[in-house]
């Protein structure tokens, strides 16, 4: 499903737009949606499509996934781990998928850019570079599956 229409996160102010689809595996889809409530990643998920765990394409951002991305409006690179809010820790790049950049990578995959509006009208582009590693389970780290 194709979808070009933003979501919005009152408490951040901020305002995301995809342009394409987002992919969610279904143990991903069924931890967040009791997470979310009325967060602004409850309208992704709603737009989602959901594939078992086993088929997700090794170059798209699951839970527990260690990406690298760039933010093409300052030209900074950044390497994450997309976490559970309980897991997240800025000082070792484990960023909560319910933060506004959490939010805005899930489902992407390598290549895909998304527009990231902040208040005061700035807007960033932030692409996925390369996902480095991905569980093939997004509760078992240790079943990572290391992209070639």
């Amino acid at each position: 499903m194709k979808h070009d229409n933003a979501s919005a996160d009152s408490r951040h102010g901020l305002h995301t737009q995809r342009s394409e689809d987002l992919v969610v595996s279904m143990d991903d889809y069924v931890r967040l949606r009791e997470l979310v409530g009325d967060h602004a990643l409850a309208e992704e998920l709603d737009r989602a499509i959901v594939i078992p765990s086993d088929r997700i394409p090794r170059d798209v951002v699951t839970m527990n996934s260690r990406l690298i991305y760039s933010d093409e409006s300052t030209g900074t690179t950044r390497e994450v781990e997309l976490v559970y809010p309980e897991e997240a820790d800025l000082m070792t790049g484990r960023v909560s998928v319910l933060a506004p950049v959490g939010c805005a990578l899930l489902g992407l995959s390598a290549g895909q850019s998304i527009d990231w509006n902040l208040p005061g009208d700035k807007v960033h582009r932030l692409r996925v570079e390369r996902v480095l590693s991905q569980p093939r389970h997004s509760g078992t780290k240790s079943a990572a599956a290391e992209t070639p």
